[in-house]
C-alpha cells in the first residue's frame, strides 16, 4: 500500500512538473484593467507594465519591490517615463523583498486605491506562484495574468515549481 501511494505521489509530481515546465503562462494582449502590478526582478517586466500604461490598458502602475536606493528620477530616466506619468500614474513600492511580501504590499495598494481589476506582470515561470499569492492577499480583486516570455533554465523551473508546491502546502496547513 505504501509503495502504491509513493508511486502515485511521484507520478503526480512528475506530471505536474511536466505541465509547469512545458506550458508557461502567456502574455496578455490588449484589454483594460484598473491598474498593473509589476514585480521587479526579471528582464522585461517593468517595460511590459509601462507598455500597458502607454497603450491605455491600465491607468496606474505599482512597481513592487523597488530597491530603496532607486530614486524616482533615476527610474524615470532608466525607463524613459515622463514626469507627468511618474506623478500621476506610477507608484514605486520599496517595502517588499519577495513574492509573498510583493503580494501583501500590492493588496494594500489595491485596497487603498479601490481597484477592482489588476493586470499582474511578471515572468512566465514566476506567474503561477505570483498570481496565487496575489489572489490570496487580495481576493476581492480580479487578477489578469500578463506573463513576460522568458527562456528559463531547468534549474529555475525546478526551483519555482517546488516553491509553488511549498507555498500551497504551507497555506493549506495555516502558514
Amino acid at each position: 500500500m505504501l509503495r502504491r501511494l509513493l508511486s502515485f505521489v511521484v507520478i503526480a509530481w512528475a506530471l505536474g512538473f511536466a505541465w509547469f515546465a512545458a506550458i508557461p503562462p502567456a502574455p496578455l494582449g490588449p484589454g483594460r484593467s484598473d491598474a498593473a502590478v509589476v514585480l521587479t526582478g526579471g528582464t522585461g517586466r517593468i517595460d511590459r507594465a509601462l507598455e500597458a500604461l502607454d497603450k491605455g490598458w491600465v491607468k496606474r502602475v505599482l512597481v513592487a519591490g523597488v530597491d530603496s536606493e532607486v530614486r524616482r528620477r533615476e527610474f524615470a530616466a532608466e525607463y524613459e517615463v515622463s514626469q507627468r506619468a511618474m506623478a500621476c500614474c506610477i507608484t514605486l513600492e520599496r517595502v517588499s523583498v519577495d513574492t509573498r511580501s510583493n503580494a501583501r504590499e500590492a493588496a494594500e495598494w489595491i485596497a487603498a486605491n479601490k481597484l477592482r481589476s489588476v493586470r499582474l506582470v511578471t515572468s512566465d515561470w514566476h506567474m503561477r506562484r505570483a498570481a496565487w499569492e496575489l489572489a490570496q492577499a487580495a481576493p476581492e480583486a480580479e487578477i489578469v495574468r500578463d506573463a513576460v516570455r522568458t527562456k528559463p533554465s531547468l534549474k529555475i523551473l525546478f526551483v519555482e515549481y517546488h516553491k509553488l508546491i511549498a507555498r500551497r502546502i504551507a497555506h493549506a496547513v495555516g502558514f
